[in-house]
């Protein structure tokens, strides 16, 4: 099984939502609520990819304040902890993304 790139999918849900937008998408309320769904998905990525960014720089930093002996061992094995579930859970997401974007292309038309 060939593996589907992150952007790949994101790209062609964005392809598939312009198409129904662009058709009208039926009712006009779903067409809201489609657009909407859009906005929110993004903002939901967006939001989770700069928390994970910052978790790693907060994780780095204290790694580099504590080896001049400025901060507490606690300190940054708690912030790398963080930064571990984090990403963790992204990855897992973007798992389940993928996922979920193979089985529709498996769907019949």
């Amino acid at each position: 099984m060939a593996l589907i790139d992150f952007n790949s999918a994101v790209s062609a849900y964005q392809q598939a939502a312009g198409a129904v937008r662009s058709t009208g998408g039926g009712r006009s309320t779903t067409s809201a609520v489609a657009s909407e769904g859009d906005e929110g998905f993004a903002s939901m990525i967006s939001d989770s990819l700069k928390s994970a960014m910052q978790s790693g720089r907060q994780a780095e930093e204290l790694s580099i304040k504590q080896i001049s002996g400025a901060a507490d061992l606690k300190d940054v094995v708690t912030a790398v902890a963080n930064a571990e579930h984090t990403l963790e859970t992204l990855v897992a997401v973007r798992d389940k993304v993928l996922s979920a974007y193979q089985e529709i292309l498996r769907m019949p038309i």
